[in-house]
């Protein structure tokens, strides 16, 4: 299989820059909010959480195939995972708490900033994402011009090849390799009116600096049913310690009946 008419990396990455940054022009003078998810939020959709026991992700050993490293040992092994993943996307559909931050659309200018790679939070209708860690449902190839291609839920092998000749690998962001939209994400943090935190565990950098950087005076919320251990010094956060689906929800209404 060769994959024909991509975009490039550079494409990719300025169009969703381009995207955020039209919510910082603040035209209409609405409340910004910005939303950082983690595996949390997608967990309740039947997609597991990246960190399971023993550093292992559905029986699969995270340092072989969530890093670079792994990739270039065994890039077979890496293939097979996430076409795996993606084919089990297919089956997982948003849940209340993806579908209410599209309710937040309403009242305020919104980004989600997410570090998951699934496509839940487009098919609830959210419209500004930012991808951190990749987008399961694509690919790219690995040779200089990086060509990326949709693919949805099909799988891809080895001897598949992008329109310039390439090897194809998941278009996901592995442990060793850096994270081209964070500094995106932070500047569009940094001016936030509200800051939300939604099942991340506080434990995958950079992504969680983020809380860093926003505004001392600004609300900030933290959804999790496990609560994770908090960095200190914050003002103005406020804690719910339920699943997604119900936590989310709560902190949406709250918001919209005090800042709308």
């Amino acid at each position: 299989m060769q994959l024909q008419n991509g975009q490039t990396l550079e494409e990719y990455y300025s169009n969703t820059e381009k995207q955020a940054k039209e919510l910082l022009k603040n035209n209409d003078n609405r409340k910004l909010v910005v939303i950082l998810t983690g595996a949390g939020i997608s967990a309740e959709s039947g997609l597991g959480v990246f960190r399971g026991s023993g550093g292992l992700w559905e029986g699969y050993d995270i340092s072989k195939v969530a890093s670079i490293r792994g990739w270039n040992t065994d890039p077979a092994q890496v293939i097979e995972f996430y076409n795996l993943r993606r084919q089990k996307l297919l089956d997982a559909e948003p849940n209340p708490a993806h579908k209410a931050l599209v309710e937040l659309e309403k009242y305020f200018r919104v980004a989600i900033i997410t570090q998951n790679v699934d496509n839940l939070h487009e098919r609830a209708g959210s419209s500004c994402i930012i991808h951190l860690h990749g987008e399961l449902i694509k690919v790219r190839g690995i040779a200089y011009p990086y060509y990326v291609y949709e693919i949805g839920g099909e799988p891809i092998a080895i001897g598949d090849v992008c329109e310039k000749g390439s090897q194809l690998r998941p278009h996901i962001v592995w442990f060793g390799e850096e994270v081209p939209l964070i500094s995106i994400a932070s500047q569009i943090t940094c001016v936030a009116d509200i800051f939300v935190v939604v099942g991340t565990s506080f434990n995958v950098y950079p992504a969680a600096g983020l809380i860093s950087v926003t505004k001392d005076s600004i609300p900030k919320y933290v959804v999790d049913k496990d609560m994770p251990d908090l960095p200190g010094g914050y003002y103005n956060l406020k804690t719910i310690e339920k699943p997604a689906s119900i936590g989310v929800p709560e902190v949406v209404a709250d918001i919209i009946a005090n800042y709308a």
